[in-house]
């Protein structure tokens, strides 16, 4: 029995073959009590557990409640009151149930004499920050869960501001269930950052915080440590050299997580974080460092659009045909409320340019698939 268990731990240690950094190597991961699930999530996670033990899966000292703090390779690290531990999946979850995202409550099993623990139940997510990716078969990928505020990351520079590519990461925030804010990184590379951030909030409306920074010079952390107070979870979202690192390196207060550089000619910089991961901000609440996408479709997300941009919204219901494209088609409200002045010219062509995108990439959907 002693040897069989040896060799469990070995297994464990190693994750089916894939290098895992070491727990013990990790700084400023969270601890369990800076975040709480929903009273939702805790009747399930109750109701889960008694099923478990009630199957004979389970003894009730073996169970925890715990959320994903880490993900490497798929294989999550999961943070409970005792402190944190790598798990697998358990073989009765199916393919869906086992695609944890950092954020996401589960039921795990700590079993005596292992080193890894086995989720047993992912628990429903309050919020689901997810894109489809670019499959005929409408293939949604959870970037993180149970997430209170996005955070769009945009580096600003001599460009003007692509206010299309700063919409879209709004759009999908409030669509998933989450709030939106926006910060403007790299502030002190552009000649008029105030004007660029009244743009940017000109476009998006009051609902969304605008906040503009420069980590170099120090500028702008408190005011985004404020978006994420204590007790609630952020996400920063956006591309490759959008700064998130290095704002995260000046909320952290120390060079803690790696930065790269960006290609001059169009801005875009390497991945530097590789694997989705929790950040404990002091003084604040926690933050998903989420990798640098390539790219974010805005595939099925016809609700946050609207609730993006809710005055053209409602004036498009007044169209008179449904698939109105506001382009040249008769009785277009929203055509007849621009010609009046009832929309800021910017916020109008972001709000076109992005359901034009959204028709043209409907068809990628599974006609199955529920949105």
């Amino acid at each position: 029995m002693a040897a069989k268990r040896k060799r469990t731990r070995k297994r464990d240690a190693s994750a089916g073959g894939a290098q895992l950094p070491a727990l013990s190597t990790l700084r400023d991961l969270p601890a369990y009590d800076e975040l709480a699930p929903s009273d939702a999530q805790r009747a399930a996670a109750e109701a889960d557990k008694s099923q478990l033990v009630a199957d004979g899966i389970a003894e009730p000292d073996e169970l925890a409640l715990a959320f994903v703090c880490r993900l490497d390779r798929g294989y999550p690290a999961l943070c409970w009151e005792g402190g944190v531990f790598r798990a697998e999946f358990a073989t009765r979850l199916t393919k869906d149930d086992g695609r944890v995202a950092v954020g996401d409550w589960v039921v795990a099993r700590l079993p005596g004499g292992n080193d890894m623990g086995l989720v047993q139940t992912v628990l429903p997510r309050e919020s689901d920050i997810a894109r489809w990716r670019g499959s005929n078969r409408g293939e949604r990928q959870t970037l993180a869960a149970n997430v209170d505020v996005v955070i769009a990351a945009y580096a600003l520079g001599d460009r003007e501001p692509d206010m299309s590519r700063i919409a879209r990461s709004v759009v999908v925030a409030l669509d998933c269930g989450a709030h939106a804010a926006v910060v403007l990184t790299k502030a002190d590379r552009c000649t008029d950052a105030g004007a660029a951030q009244a743009a940017v909030s000109r476009v998006l409306g009051a609902d969304v915080p605008v906040v503009l920074t420069s980590s170099e010079m120090g500028e702008g952390i408190d005011d985004v440590r404020a978006l994420v107070p204590a007790g609630t979870s952020g996400m920063l979202l956006g591309a490759s050299g959008a700064g998130k690192s290095t704002l995260l390196n000046a909320l952290l207060g120390r060079d803690v997580l790696e930065t790269g550089a960006v290609r001059a000619s169009d801005d875009a910089g390497r991945h530097t974080t590789v694997a989705r991961r929790m950040v404990s901000i002091p003084g604040a609440g926690v933050i998903v460092d989420e990798p640098g996408l390539r790219s974010l479709p805005l595939v099925g997300h016809e609700r946050g659009l609207a609730l993006a941009f809710p005055d053209i919204a409602d004036a498009a219901r007044t169209c008179r045909f449904r698939d109105c494209t506001h382009d040249h088609e008769p009785g277009c409200g929203v055509r007849a409320e621009a010609a009046e002045g009832a929309f800021d010219e910017d916020a109008l062509d972001v709000y076109l340019a992005l359901a034009s995108e959204m028709r043209a990439s409907a068809g990628t959907l599974d006609p199955d698939v529920v949105l």
